[in-house]
């Protein structure tokens, strides 16, 4: 009966690759469909959904949006790649960040410089979100800071900045050196920031100066007294072939042109941040005020009138799970029809198993954001191959050490017995090594499942989907219970896997009983 269990365990894993391939992604024709990505803030979403309910009447097919994608450098790479079509950039951003010019640039030099690289910049939406740092209003008050030069004279000051903007051209680096700054500061995610100053975790923090929040929590922006901070009027970042691809919807875009200012901004990132309200419903609310005709949308309930069961099972649910299923399964699908053979393979030979698993083992020291962003970079494109790639390393680990660690297991008493029977390397491997290591290499696969199962999340910093979809808009909008809504179900279904693999064991150890 061990005999058929190495036949039995490829049945089962051929029908798991099935279950997950019939539960993957239909990804849209880029030929009829407008794709438009956003950074991953709460403005970048908003004016996403903005531009997207606008073209969607004068398009074949309703636009795609591929919300919260990261920072500048991975929305950037994926509209250069031809992931995305357009998203809402910011002049001091193009300027300084992807070009690498200065605050002086003129829309006419930015479009010189894009148009090589198949770019350019239009459509100026009417208002300026500029870069600041802001403080406690009660601790400028008392320390007597109204500026940034102020600042610089208080080294003791803790600094919580966001990692972009520290690592930005135009972000601190460049202006601890115009001001003489001395802090180090520490990295904050944006939409956590405001918590950890309000709680007094840090002194100091960098805002949009749209941001809802400023007023709302008492904070003061100190004065850029050297004028260090260029403009940062919002535009569109675009493939110059959009125009042609979609003439329509090109020209519906060009009405958004001037159609928002600062108040505006202001006042939708309030209705996000504070109210709770929904991104394309504030979008559809904006367009309508402004005497648009946007289309209607399936999400057009309220948030802030809805609690947290109501989130956990949004309309989203089953899109959001059919999606981490297919990342989850087909990931450590693929890790295992690579990893086992490539484990038994290098079992005989010790110094090349060292190397393998050694190397195997270094992919896990990758973070996982900078491994997504490398192969982005490599492969050009974003969204479900890169995030099936990353979690496929990860899982390897696991499954390989797991299956050497199980053919190590096999006393050599058996392995002489067969080559007594007159069976050669390879059947001795099929019928007594493999089925007598099953149960350890079945293990790897459950620990790779696990992690996967929780490694997924990050799919959705790169528009893979999945539950990080729900965790990475509720850091944006510092909803606890949004980031508990994507959250929850990830364990639930890491539960779940441990349940299955225990029945797989189970069964298993039935036969063999048998």
């Amino acid at each position: 009966m061990t005999s058929r269990l190495p036949a039995f365990a490829a049945r089962c894993l051929a029908a798991l690759l099935a279950v997950a391939s019939g539960l993957a992604f239909t990804a849209p024709s880029s030929n009829d469909t407008l794709r438009i990505g956003s950074k991953r803030f709460t403005e970048s979403y908003i004016l996403a959904q903005v531009l997207a309910q606008t073209a969607a009447p004068h398009t074949p097919t309703p636009p795609s949006v591929l919300q919260g994608l990261g920072n500048t450098a991975i929305v950037y790479e994926a509209l250069r790649s031809g992931s995305i079509d357009l998203y809402p950039e910011y002049v001091g951003t193009i300027s300084q960040e992807i070009l690498k010019g200065d605050a002086s640039m003129s829309t006419q030099a930015m479009n010189t410089a894009l148009a090589p690289l198949g770019l350019g910049v239009a459509v100026p939406l009417g208002f300026n979100d500029g870069y600041a740092l802001a403080m406690l209003e009660d601790t400028a008050q008392r320390l007597g800071i109204t500026s940034l030069s102020d600042l610089a004279q208080h080294p003791e000051l803790k600094l919580g900045l966001s990692n972009e903007f520290i690592g930005r051209a135009d972000g601190w680096r460049g202006l601890a050196q115009r001001y003489g700054a001395p802090q180090a500061p520490v990295a904050l995610d944006h939409g956590l920031a405001y918590d950890a100053i309000t709680q007094k975790q840090v002194d100091v923090i960098d805002i949009y100066t749209t941001d809802a929040k400023i007023g709302h929590l008492g904070l003061r922006v100190l004065k850029d007294d050297k004028a260090y901070f260029p403009r940062y009027d919002a535009v569109l970042l675009y493939r110059l072939d959009v125009p042609q691809r979609f003439p329509k919807a090109w020209a519906a875009l060009q009405k958004v042109a001037g159609s928002i200012d600062e108040n505006a901004m202001i006042a939708m990132n309030a209705r996000a941040e504070l109210q709770g309200v929904a991104f394309d419903v504030i979008a559809r609310d904006h367009l309508a005020a402004k005497g648009g005709a946007p289309v209607a949308t399936s999400a057009t309930q309220d948030p802030s009138k809805r609690g947290f069961w109501a989130k956990l099972f949004g309309p989203d649910l089953a899109r959001l799970t059919r999606q981490h299923l297919a990342l989850t399964f087909i990931s450590v699908g693929l890790a295992a029809l690579i990893g086992i053979p490539l484990a038994v393979w290098v079992f005989p030979h010790p110094r090349l198993r060292a190397v393998v698993l050694g190397a195997t083992g270094l992919m896990q020291t990758v973070p996982s954001l900078a491994l997504l962003a490398m192969l982005i970079s490599l492969m050009g494109v974003i969204g479900t191959v890169p995030a099936l790639i990353a979690l496929m390393l990860y899982a390897l680990l696991p499954i390989m050490r797991n299956t050497v660690a199980g053919l190590g297991e096999v006393s050599g008493g058996l392995r002489l017995a067969g080559q007594a029977l007159g069976m050669t390397a390879g059947q001795r491997m099929r019928h007594i090594e493999l089925p007598l290591a099953l149960p350890t290499i079945l293990a790897g696969l459950r620990t790779a499942t696990s992690i996967a199962i929780g490694t997924a999340t990050i799919a959705a910093f790169i528009g893979a989907g999945g539950y990080g979809e729900r965790i990475v808009t509720g850091l944006a909008l510092n909803d606890g219970q949004l980031l508990l809504a994507g959250a929850l179900p990830a364990t639930l279904l890491a539960l779940l896997s441990e349940a299955l693999f225990e029945a797989v064991d189970w069964l298993l150890r039935h036969r063999r009983m048998r």
